[in-house]
């Protein structure tokens, strides 16, 4: 097994230095799952990336370091103050619930915390979409480029260590997500020239 403490400094130095200050790579050598994050809430300014060592130490170097490149991708690709609709309806729900609260009114109260919840939970779908997926694949593909991986090796190694995941959790295959992710790795990588239709890469509704 590796030694978490000299493993987390490298994964760190690795990072993108944008991505430094704000994200914790912490040991979890009880959770199940390989590498996972807990989802960033507007409140918390830290990011944070659990993983455990056993399971990762099975893993060769060049699968570990695309694994985390992804995962601090779309940590960074969550944005709950980015202005669009359901940004703008949850922090209208939010002051409106305040206001409401102030005014004692228990239905506007009930109203404004349900457009919140709604818009949140938008939020939260659209961050666990294939789109975003796919987004942190090849935000994490650049970064490699930066770090000396030439771009079709660290497709190749993404989608092997995608692979590699599901043998090592012992799940039975790949999920929707990873395949859509798969197909799009191979196309980076050179292996396949069929693109992923827009329509696919959204995901199910």
């Amino acid at each position: 097994m590796l030694n978490p403490e000299p493993e987390i400094r490298r994964l760190l130095d690795l990072m993108p230095a944008s991505s430094r200050m704000s994200t914790k790579v912490v040991s979890k050598p009880t959770q199940p799952k390989l590498i996972s994050s807990p989802f960033p809430l507007p409140w918390t300014q830290d990011r944070r990336v659990e993983i455990n060592f056993e399971l990762w130490s099975r893993l060769p170097r060049p699968q570990r370091d695309l694994l985390l490149l992804h995962q601090v991708s779309w940590l960074g690709l969550i944005r709950w103050f980015k202005p669009d609709l359901y940004q703008g309806l949850a922090a209208a729900g939010v002051a409106g619930a305040a206001f409401e609260v102030f005014q004692a009114d228990a239905v506007g109260v009930l109203m404004a915390g349900t457009m919140t919840a709604i818009a949140g939970l938008q939020i939260w779908r659209t961050s666990h979409s294939s789109r975003l997926e796919i987004e942190a694949d090849e935000v994490a593909l650049r970064v490699a480029v930066r770090r000396g991986y030439d771009e079709p090796d660290a497709a190749r190694h993404l989608l092997a260590a995608l692979e590699s995941v599901v043998a090592i959790e012992g799940r039975s295959g790949l999920d929707f997500t990873e395949l859509i992710r798969s197909q799009n790795l191979r196309v980076r990588a050179g292996l396949s020239a069929m693109e992923i239709p827009e329509t696919i890469r959204q995901g199910p509704d």
